[in-house]
């Protein structure tokens, strides 16, 4: 078992014993310094160095320099002062004398170094011939003298039987108090008399009660630990604490004050409290500098938020203040706080000032302009979806961002345009007009998409469809996309158009179908993507994007179709537009068939070139113009809605009410009787009632929760039995190991040793202890985590056992921490799973071995065993096709992001499921983990 240590030392140059002992027997001051502190550090360092202590008594103890005798008493802190009895050792009788001196020494410095050794020393025989010459102290002229003769008063006082070593301590301190004028010695006899005597700590404080604002901040800081305290013990008492915690608020201490926040929301729901606690935060936030300052605060407004959202809604603009730090992570967090702020009443003014902040992107000079414009885009949007009414004020101003560079930024902005444009039918005009003049300024092939989808669908009648033709062939620009001429340099093959003088001729060879030779020419070969001249569209098709050429015939193909059912002109007009349109899309076939291009054409895109040419011929089917007129928008409208509704099914879900038994206690606000109750006092116990009555102080699953959580470490024949409960708190684990004792024998020195694989460590090993026959003891064990990988805890019970020679051991369960400790469900947008899909390298494919044969329940089962969230929706895994894809997702307490993809199928002979699950992280750890966990679970339901 390792002893506690209250210093640690980097070493790694050892000296040999003889060369210390040599230079403390023989060196100089600056010799026997270097000599103790090598001493020092090789102790530290696990060195065991018994003959030194003599030699340190003889040569080292009646030196007169200061610094060897602060030395001095660090080596006296680390070695060893008693026995394996747990009795003083007798050669430490030899340093008391010593001590006894330095704490009479004339040096303010020696006096106050022995007082801070004191504090670490834990024999009380060491202690007691001191107690004299410390209370001395007390009284001595300078500060830093007095300040550590309290601590050291506090340290014996909490020893076993200090209260009857120093009895009158509290008392003297008490009077102390009252007449010392330094700070720092005032904080300590505070606190020296809030952790031996409290009773005395509550009336210095109710004395003093006008003075507390002024005190320092050292010493307010005390005083709340001290409010916290007794509010807890005795709740009935809490009504004039908060007077104090409210007049904490108004020093100027940026600590003070924050503390005094949250001890106000740890103490008390009522409004007032609350409202107090949530401006105390937002101006921390406003008057911060330090961005890890800002993040903590903000992290506080969010539990606010979740626990008391009422209040919250009154702060949400003093919360947006804060977007305008650069950082984007305070940026991301304060939006996603305000957006779930947002109400009726206070949604102007939140679009308003996230449009100016729009408008602030456009500074180029600004850095990551482009993510930050993404981010507020994103955030408009919301509120657009939750009070559509707000949209035509935002819509035109977001939409002069769909040529960004940043192409993420500017796919928000056309998702945001797409759903506006169908959920507000008074917009869509307005809309798709604006759409269609800033069409030109789109160089993303995605963006383009989009927009085209938008336009084919909503344009409706007659001067809009000829707006939307006439902006399309602008930006294809004139047929053919290449031409063939002989070699002659006469046109032997054309598609139509001239060709225009900018463009620069490529000459290649080519065989006609008549044998005979030509030169292909391709019209574009010195345009690039964006270059001046070169339309957005004719500019993307001639890099090869035919998914982009087969959105844009799928378009051309809708409006030509459209053109019918609205258009009055004659068939001769109707004629000419479909066969200008089938004249486009035979051109983008060409050019996909071309060897101009590096690249040829996709199947599916020429197969959906050719399906537009064939509906175009057969443009009096009805089912056809039903498919292409009709049933795409219907579907997008159905998604939209079933979109909506989950939305609100989730929220209707975590703001679900609990629900309490029929008899519980309810006061009445206006019943109360208020005599003698401020209106803080009234509305916390208001408050605290009907936590009480509606079950939010206990709760039985979370009893029912603990008790699943329980693990028996040993079995019920060993000596000792042992169970544990263990709790993940995001980067904690703490055991509750429960020891007891079924002997009928007093076990002495038994010790919980535990040891950890993976990413886990132990962060402190509990003490021993002494169990007498059947006594019990809990022991807690406290474990950091440092990443998502599956850990074991392992370890022993070891005790000495009455009339045995050899320590006792019980070997313990080992402890599995599951990985689903770690991750929840999550949601994330359909192209954010995407991006990272395709960003992530790490991936786990696990083959699917089932006995389920029920795709939907596999998918249920999974869903379960994982604790992910299913991102497809309920309607697309409806029916009984015998085949199903889903897309899981989930994130973890450090921020990791866990995708998983099922896709499974079922085999009509067997009916058995085939398929595969793959999974995908930014980490090794978490994708080999969440593998195991669905190999392990995947088999059954059980």
């Amino acid at each position: 078992m390792e002893k506690s240590c209250t210093m640690l030392i980097h070493f790694d140059k050892p000296q040999a014993a003889n060369e210390i002992k040599e230079a403390l027997e023989t060196g100089d001051g600056p010799t026997k310094c270097n000599a103790l502190k090598s001493a020092i550090m090789m102790l530290l360092n696990g060195e065991q160095l018994p003959a030194l202590f003599i030699t340190i008594v003889r040569y080292v103890l009646p030196s007169d320099d200061n610094f060897v005798q602060k030395l001095l008493l660090l080596y006296l802190e680390i070695i060893e002062k008693t026995d394996s009895t747990g009795k003083v050792l007798p050669e430490m009788i030899l340093i008391c004398q010593n001590l006894r001196n330095n704490l009479q020494h004339p040096n303010e410095y020696i006096r106050g170094s022995t007082l801070r050794f004191l504090c670490r020393l834990q024999e009380t025989e060491l202690l007691e011939p001191l107690i004299p010459s410390v209370m001395s102290n007390l009284e001595h002229r300078h500060s830093f003298v007095r300040r550590n003769a309290v601590l050291a008063v506090m340290n014996i006082y909490r020893l076993p039987g200090g209260d009857t070593l120093m009895p009158d301590a509290p008392e003297f301190l008490e009077k102390m108090f009252t007449t010392e004028s330094d700070i720092s010695t005032r904080r300590n006899v505070f606190l020296m008399l809030f952790n031996c005597a409290q009773d005395r700590a509550v009336e210095v404080l109710l004395n003093n009660l006008d003075q507390v604002g002024n005190w320092g901040d050292i010493l307010q800081m005390v005083v709340l630990e001290l409010v916290r305290k007794v509010c807890r013990t005795s709740p009935e008492q809490k009504g004039k604490y908060m007077k104090i915690i409210l007049q904490l608020l108004q020093t100027n201490n940026t600590a003070v004050v924050y503390e005094c926040a949250g001890a106000l929301v740890s103490l008390s729901s009522a409004p007032t409290a609350i409202r107090a606690a949530s401006n105390c935060y937002c101006q921390l936030l406003q008057s911060q500098s330090d961005n890890n300052v800002k993040l903590i605060v903000l992290d506080r407004l969010l539990e606010l938020k979740t626990n008391h959202r009422e209040v919250m809604q009154d702060m949400v603009m003093d919360v947006v203040r804060a977007l305008a730090s650069p950082n984007m992570d305070i940026r991301r967090k304060t939006l996603d706080i305000a957006l779930d702020l947002i109400t009726p009443r206070n949604i102007d003014e939140v679009v308003l000032t996230l449009k100016k902040e729009v408008v602030k992107t456009q500074n180029k000079e600004l850095e990551k302009n482009g993510e930050y414009r993404q981010m507020l885009v994103q955030a408009i949007h919301t509120c657009a979806v939750k009070f559509p009414d707000v949209a035509g004020s935002v819509v035109h101003l977001l939409m002069d961002f769909l040529g960004d560079s940043n192409t993420a930024s500017a796919l928000d902005v056309i998702f945001f345009v797409r759903e506006i444009i169908e959920t507000n039918e008074k917009l869509r005009e307005s809309i798709l007009q604006r759409l269609l003049d800033c069409f030109y300024q789109i160089r993303s092939s995605r963006v383009c998409a989009c927009a085209l989808w938008i336009i084919g669908e909503y344009s409706n009648d007659l001067p809009t469809i000829e707006s939307s033709l006439a902006v399309l062939k602008a930006s294809l620009g004139s047929v053919p996309f290449y031409a063939v001429e002989s070699e002659d340099g006469t046109h032997a093959e054309t598609a139509g158009g001239e060709r225009e003088e900018s463009r620069t001729n490529s000459k290649r060879p080519a065989i006609l179908s008549d044998g005979t030779y030509a030169t292909q020419v391709s019209v574009v070969e010195n345009s690039l993507p964006g270059g001046n001249g070169v339309p957005n569209l004719r500019a993307v098709l001639l890099t090869g994007d035919f998914f982009l050429g087969s959105v844009v015939a799928t378009t051309l193909t809708k409006l030509a179709l459209r053109m019918c059912d609205v258009a009055t002109s004659s068939p001769a007009r109707l004629n000419a537009v479909h066969g200008e349109v089938m004249l486009y899309i035979v051109s983008m076939l060409r050019l996909g068939e071309s060897p101009v291009l590096a690249h040829p054409i996709d199947d599916d895109s020429a197969d959906r070139l050719r399906l537009c040419l064939n509906v175009l011929l057969k443009k009096d089917d009805a089912q056809l113009r039903k498919v292409w007129l009709r049933e795409c928008r219907s579907s997008y409208a159905t998604m939209i809605a079933e979109k909506l509704s989950r939305e609100e099914s989730e929220s209707k879900s975590t703001s679900a009410v609990t629900v309490a038994q029929a008899d519980d206690l309810i006061d009445f606000y206006h019943l109360k009787n208020r005599k003698g109750m401020t209106q803080l006092e009234l509305e916390d116990e208001v408050a605290t009632d009907m936590k009480r009555a509606t079950g939010s102080l206990t709760s039985a699953a979370d009893n029912e929760r603990k008790l699943n959580r329980m693990l028996q470490l040993t079995g019920f024949s060993d000596p000792v039995y042992a169970e544990a409960y263990v709790t993940v708190h995001q980067y904690d684990i703490v055991l509750d190991v429960t020891v007891m004792n079924r002997t009928k024998d007093t076990l002495q020195n038994l010790c919980l040793e535990l040891a950890t694989m993976g990413d886990l460590k132990l962060v402190e090993r509990p003490q021993n202890y002494t169990l007498s026959p059947g006594e019990t003891k809990q022991i807690r064990a406290n474990i950091k985590v440092s990443s998502t990988e599956t850990g074991v805890i392992f370890g022993n019970i070891v005790y000495d056992a009455t009339g045995a020679s050899d320590r006792s051991v019980v070997v313990l369960n080992d402890i599995h921490i599951d990985i689903m400790d770690y991750i929840s469900p999550a949601s994330t947008a359909d192209v954010a799973f995407r991006n990272m899909w395709a960003e992530f390298e790490w991936e786990n494919k696990v083959a699917v071995n089932t006995s389920i044969t029920d795709v939907q329940a596999f998918l249920d089962h999974i869903v379960a065993s994982t604790n992910m969230k299913c991102l497809t929706p309920l309607s697309a895994l409806e029916g009984d096709c015998g085949f199903l894809a889903a897309n899981l997702y989930a994130k973890s307490v450090f921020g990791e992001d866990a995708l998983v993809n099922v896709s499974i199928e079922k085999q009509p002979v067997d009916n058995k499921l085939t398929g595969y699950i793959r999974i995908r992280s930014k980490t090794q750890g978490i994708a080999l983990s969440l593998g195991d966990k669905i190999t392990l679970k995947q088999k059954g339901r059980n």
